[in-house]
């Protein structure tokens, strides 16, 4: 048999659940990305805010990106030598790794991506399961 990946995944989080000959084996990868990047300085209550303490958009942008890389390599190291891939979640992530899998030469190995809302660990097993039958 060979190894088989289902791979629920947004911004946060990817649940993936590999299924080979020896059997089943989930494995949850968490993202430091945040888009909503917290202010330095006092709180609200205790005074107003400095525009210097707001980090520009710009730079926001570039360290969400760099938090996103560092998880879809993580995400893409613990896949890679599955030669089944099935990619599900909500939001743009999944198509995202799509385009990273695609420069790692790793598209072949993709047999499908669809659009599903959040879902539990127990809810994604249950899906890999019925998605690829033993």
């Amino acid at each position: 048999m060979k190894t088989k990946v289902g791979l629920w995944i947004d911004h946060q989080k990817a649940v993936v659940m590999v299924i080979t000959a020896k059997g089943e084996a989930m494995k949850l990868i968490i993202s430091k990305a945040q888009k909503q990047l917290r202010r330095s300085g006092d709180s609200p209550l205790k005074g107003s805010y400095d525009p210097h303490h707001v980090p520009a958009e710009d730079s926001r942008q570039r360290a969400f990106t760099g938090h996103l890389n560092i998880f879809y390599d993580a995400v893409i190291a613990a896949i890679r030598d599955a030669e089944a891939i099935w990619i599900f979640g909500p939001g743009e992530a999944k198509n995202e790794l799509k385009k990273r899998l695609k420069k790692n030469g790793l598209a072949g190995q993709i047999v499908g991506l669809e659009a599903v809302d959040k879902m539990t660990d127990s809810q994604v097993a249950a899906k890999v399961r019925k998605h690829y039958p033993r």
